[in-house]
């Protein structure tokens, strides 16, 4: 007599998700969130008119042996920088801490559970955006101020010594504040405290400890945000600033810093 087994049960499979998290797909997703806010392309060009407007102006306006001779030409065309800076700034904030006034950011953790490649992803597409935006400006306002300056005691050309870095070294100064202000923007989660602790810790605080009669303080301002920053943007050394190499690594490291303390607390606090 033969005996026939009965057939085992199986667990059916579970589907396998039509879509998998990638870093490619979260950096996709924050560009598109980044190009998508009228508040971004307002913000850049703000800063890009503000840069050029003023080097047309300072172009436009200079005379042989005046006041300004001796100025860096690349400071000289780009003092616009100053205030093109602050635009690009409070964007960097917005980019972060306005997901968390508008609540997005929950909706941006639960498609990413793991969290810190969505940090990762808006430095990444912002530092991108923001370099390719303030290198262009910087040579286009250097090369229009030029066609007023090139008779002058401050005409120069790209090719001058020390005149591409220092246009790069502006851009790569404006982005790498700009990265410290979104590091700002993630750790604090509030634009006006954001904005609040930029001012009053990046730009205000060095100032005041500079007023202190202490050498170790001198030495220590110039490698400060700002201050770095400066010492990339011009094309011959400013006296009392850091060299370009150091105020580089520098500024590297503030904006390392300030984004792994927004890092630490992106992990271990609630959304």
């Amino acid at each position: 007599m033969t005996t026939t087994t009965p057939p085992t049960a199986t667990t059916p499979t579970p589907p396998a998700p039509p879509y998998r998290i990638t870093p490619t797909r979260i950096l996709r997703s924050e560009w598109h969130k980044l190009r998508s806010l009228r508040s971004t392309w307002i913000t850049l060009t703000t800063a890009a008119a503000l840069v050029l407007g003023v080097g047309l102006i300072m172009g436009g306006t200079y005379t042989s042996g005046g006041g300004d001779s001796d100025v860096d030409i690349v400071v000289l065309t780009l003092y616009g920088s100053l205030l093109g800076q602050l635009c690009v700034i409070v964007l960097g904030i917005l980019v972060t801490a306005g997901e968390y006034a508008t609540g997005m950011i929950r909706s941006s953790l639960t498609a990413v559970p793991t969290r810190l490649p969505v940090l990762w992803a808006k430095a990444a597409v912002f530092t991108a955006t923001v370099l390719t935006v303030m290198s262009t400006t910087a040579l286009i306002t250097f090369g229009a101020a030029q066609l007023f300056l090139h008779d002058t005691d401050q005409g120069a050309s790209l090719t001058d010594p020390g005149v591409l870095r220092a246009l790069a070294g502006n851009a790569v100064g404006i982005t790498l504040l700009s990265l410290i202000a979104l590091g700002l923007g993630s750790l604090l989660r509030s634009v006006p405290g954001a904005i609040g602790a930029f001012i009053g810790g990046v730009m205000i605080l060095p100032e005041v400890l500079g007023m202190l009669p202490y050498e170790t303080v001198e030495r220590a301002l110039v490698h400060f945000p700002t201050q770095a920053a400066g010492a990339l943007g011009s094309a011959t050394p400013i006296p009392g600033t850091a060299a370009p190499g150091p105020a580089l690594l520098a500024l590297c490291l503030w904006a390392a810093a300030t984004l792994a303390a927004a890092a630490l607390s992106l992990r271990h606090r609630d959304a």
